[in-house]
């Protein structure tokens, strides 16, 4: 721990967090009700994703599966079919296991601790800290990309992530220890960020050593690809293939056939869209074929009228484009 931090200015700290925390954290719904199952939901939805992203599938969610029981009862399909357009579908896949687990297993009564949480599928060492010390008061710290940020930035120092566990360990105010690590993530995502930090805002500007310095890391250049897809319908219904049960990518997921570049003669699509995913932006283009193109398609291929695909768990991509047809 830097010596400049003695008990007091630990106090010190801890206090102007968190009051800075009370005054200023984004109201979101998983902060309505810090309840373990709602709890857990929220955080394996935001692992790699942006809160925007998520508000929406997690009030989705909740509506289709409220408790963890009813959860563990339902399908793999309606599971990842309500997921969809979240992405990183092995973490809808993992959550339904636990799920199955807690309910089966463990009579519905969720793990109290760190340690406990982390024997259940999809919940590594940040989740498991998390979970515990927001629906049960823990007290153990928790470092994600934007913890170990304001760490970097306060200590001068990109040690690697061991190192920021042990710091936050001893920054960590253990009589609101869900509300200290929120408050850490929070000012990271909100105000310590990536490009532009806004120091003068900071509740720890006092004691952080690269204050005003903005020593943003280097940004990976993302990848572009194109991809084309090809649209067929009849009598209302869509033509749609399923991914192998063992890809590594969405396995068992619908989308829409990818046709190969020769096979669109010209044609002007009928739909053109971004699309993006972890590091690569995907140009999208749509084209219009004729259902009898597909006369050989192979058995994952399927038609499905609009009640039907609207319940399929679809790749966020193709349900984006499915949403474009008119009704």
């Amino acid at each position: 721990m830097d010596q400049r931090l003695t008990p007091a200015a630990l106090r010190k700290l801890r206090h102007a967090l968190l009051a800075w925390y009370d005054e200023n954290r984004r109201e979101l719904p998983w902060r309505r009700d810090a309840g373990a199952y709602r709890v857990w939901v929220s955080e394996i939805m935001l692992q790699q994703t942006r809160v925007a992203a998520v508000v929406d599938h997690y009030a989705r969610f909740l509506k289709k599966f409220p408790t963890v029981q009813i959860l563990a009862a339902a399908r793999e399909a309606s599971v990842l079919a309500v997921w969809s357009g979240l992405g990183y579908y092995h973490r809808a896949r993992r959550l339904h296991q636990a799920a199955k687990l807690v309910a089966r297993q463990r009579r519905g009564i969720f793990p109290r601790t760190a340690e406990e949480w982390r024997e259940l599928p999809g919940i590594g060492r940040y989740t498991a800290a998390a979970i515990a010390s927001i629906a049960f008061g823990e007290a153990v710290a928790v470092v994600d990309g934007n913890v170990e940020r304001v760490l970097d930035r306060m200590f001068a120092a990109a040690e690697g992530k061991e190192a920021a566990w042990q710091r936050v360990e001893a920054l960590l105010d253990r009589e609101r220890p869900g509300d200290f690590n929120q408050a850490m993530m929070e000012l990271g995502a909100t105000v310590c960020t990536p490009r532009a930090p806004q120091c003068p805002l900071c509740p720890l500007h006092t004691w952080c050593v690269s204050r005003e310095a903005n020593p943003a890391r280097p940004q990976a250049a993302r990848k572009r690809k194109q991809l084309i897809y090809g649209l067929a319908r009849r009598n209302g219904s869509v033509l749609l293939v399923q991914r192998p049960a063992n890809a590594s990518l969405m396995a068992g997921m619908w989308e829409l056939p990818i046709l190969p570049d020769a096979q669109h003669n010209g044609a002007e699509p009928m739909a053109k869209l971004r699309h993006a995913i972890t590091d690569t932006d995907y140009d999208v283009a749509v084209f219009t074929v004729a259902p009898a193109r597909f006369h050989s398609s192979a058995a994952n291929a399927r038609w499905f009228a609009r009640r039907q695909w609207q319940r399929l768990p679809l790749t966020g991509l193709a349900r984006k484009i499915l949403r474009r047809l008119p009704a």
